[in-house]
């Protein structure tokens, strides 16, 4: 088997000594052993005490004639680039299976997708929550730096379902298709819509040998499984029939879309920051997967689904766990946000920096405020999620902003609008004619519409006064963070990477993938018997080149 290509770090082997054996029974030699994953190894037994240990090294090396002991096990080199699924790295051209998820606003900032795609992993650009042109503008950075079509890097971008916004939505997939970006992680999707479905279908064709071949890969975001359901099938002949009718795709692109699922990529996003339903996964990624497996069964296809695992992965041993589900992938969100490529101010990152296991709570979302959804945010040092809360209940008790008690409404002014209702409401409308006059004239007709328009208005520009650092609005930091954060911070505890300028998106990929390899590695020789030391499986983070 050959070594992935392109510079690695190498772990130190078990030093030798001269008419050394190279056999290894001592708890600190196994420890060596297990740290240099990349050396094949060999599972022994001494044959007089029956003791297990480990040989480094090629066939035909000191320790092989040596009488005293006896082979139990052969394992090959084990590389990080190793660890999800071949078909993955192969298809989407990259080294590593390991995806920086898509944080809304531009938080997951070109930047960070440009150093992602150089050091051979995948990223996707934060595009929730921007307008079209300001996409097109970071899709310019994005493609400048790595080129475009054949022997560009791989790379993404978010496609958000927005079911107040649906235009938007429409011009953000418009623009994908049209500039051609390859790669769109589909998140907050309750249900498949047009635009999701006009994307994965066009460009699909037929090769010479007769295999359907995509143009576009959909990477969709799923916690529940009636949702992954919707991508695992082929899109609804309805839906087709009616996009191909308004010549949106061509009915050739609709005839092949029904035989293929809507995404090849499946992410199954567990406990996380932003959206999420809050599932564990070593409960969720198992039925995704006996899903999976069905319905390709089923259907028959001829292409793999990869799925990947997201949601709380902040250490190693999280991202080996995922592997071990069957994870094809990885995705990692909240830490990347803490890192210096992040869109987030520097004093978001420094409260992200502090944050404990415990420090997160769920708080309503800006995007669909009026359903009652939830997203997981930062509780220390921002009092964003008990306001945001206070503004749900009172848009459930009243009907209006007239409607509102004195002393409630007071309180609104003062502690969370900063202004008068009447001046929160002149600066809502002014945004919503710039950006969508029907919500203006649907607010003018609904009070209880208006009421959710400024209300929304402050969630929104909570996440936005975090980006850009606003002093005076710190208690209000509305930063999306899920448990992964506070298990990071525990891990990079007296490293190089607590100190938060030390935090790049891809010195954090490296020290998670290569401590995963480890820990796999001392599971593995744990499985054969090995007395494998416990800090085998406590792998430290250090510089990665």
């Amino acid at each position: 088997m050959l070594a992935p290509q392109g510079p690695s770090y190498q772990p130190p082997e078990i030093p030798r000594t001269e008419g050394d054996s190279g056999v290894a029974f001592g708890q600190a030699d196994i420890l060596r052993a297990v740290r240099a994953c990349r050396v094949g190894l060999h599972v022994v037994r001494d044959r007089e005490t029956g003791a297990l240990g480990v040989a480094l090294g090629e066939e035909g090396t000191a320790w092989e004639s040596a009488p005293a002991v006896a082979v139990v096990a052969t394992l090959p080199p084990l590389y990080p680039e190793w660890l999800g699924d071949r078909s993955f790295t192969e298809i989407h051209e990259v080294r590593f299976p390991y995806v920086a998820g898509e944080m809304a606003n531009g938080i997951a900032t070109p930047r960070m997708v440009i150093e992602m795609a150089r050091a051979g992993f995948l990223g996707f650009f934060g595009a929730a929550g921007l307008a079209p042109d300001r996409v097109e503008s970071a899709l310019d950075e994005i493609a400048g730096a790595l080129g475009s079509g054949n022997g560009a890097r791989s790379w993404g971008s978010n496609l958000i379902h927005s079911p107040n916004e649906t235009s938007i939505e429409e011009a953000i997939a418009d623009l994908y298709i049209r500039r051609g970006v390859a790669r769109v992680s589909a998140s907050a999707y309750m249900g498949l819509t047009p635009h999701i479905v006009r994307y994965a279908a066009t460009g699909l064709r037929r090769d010479a040998g007769g295999r359907i071949l995509r143009r576009h890969h959909v990477f969709a975001k799923i916690s529940r499984s009636e949702v992954a359901r919707r991508f695992l099938e082929p899109a609804p002949a309805g839906m087709l029939e009616a996009l191909a009718a308004a010549g949106k795709i061509t009915r050739e692109e609709a005839a092949l879309a029904r035989e293929v699922p809507v995404a090849e990529n499946i992410t199954v996003e567990s406990d996380s920051g932003g959206h999420t339903d809050n599932r564990p996964l070593v409960a969720l990624f198992p039925t995704i997967l006996a899903l999976r497996d069905q319905i390709e069964a089923e259907r028959g296809y001829h292409r793999p689904i990869c799925l990947g695992a997201a949601g709380g992965l902040g250490t190693p041993g999280a991202v080996a766990a995922a592997f071990a589900l069957g994870a094809s992938y990885v995705l990692t969100g909240s830490i990347n946000q803490a890192c210096v490529e992040s869109g987030l101010s520097e004093s978001g990152r420094a409260m992200l920096a502090q944050a404990d296991l415990a420090d997160v709570v769920m708080a309503p979302a800006a995007d669909m405020f009026e359903l009652g959804v939830k997203v997981q945010v930062l509780k220390r040092g921002t009092m964003f999620a008990s306001r945001a809360k206070k503004l749900h209940d009172l848009y459930r008790g009243y009907d209006s902003l007239e409607s509102l008690p004195a002393e409630e409404r007071q309180r609104l002014e003062r502690d969370i609008l900063l202004a008068s209702v009447e001046k929160a409401w002149a600066d809502t409308r002014a945004y919503w004619l710039a950006r969508d006059p029907v919500e203006v004239e649907r607010a003018e007709r609904d009070a209880k519409h208006r009421m959710a328009l400024v209300f929304r208005a402050y969630l929104g520009q909570a996440s936005r006064w975090a980006i850009s650092g606003l002093e005076d609005r710190r208690l209000d930091y509305q930063i999306w963070c899920g448990p992964a954060m506070g298990a990071f911070n525990a891990w990079t505890k007296g490293s190089f990477l607590a100190a938060p300028e030390n935090r790049s998106v891809v010195q954090v990929a490296r020290n998670l993938m290569e401590g995963a390899a480890v820990i796999t590695r001392a599971q593995q020789l744990r499985t054969f018997g090995v007395p494998v030391p416990p800090a085998a499986f406590d792998f430290r983070p250090r510089p990665l080149s």
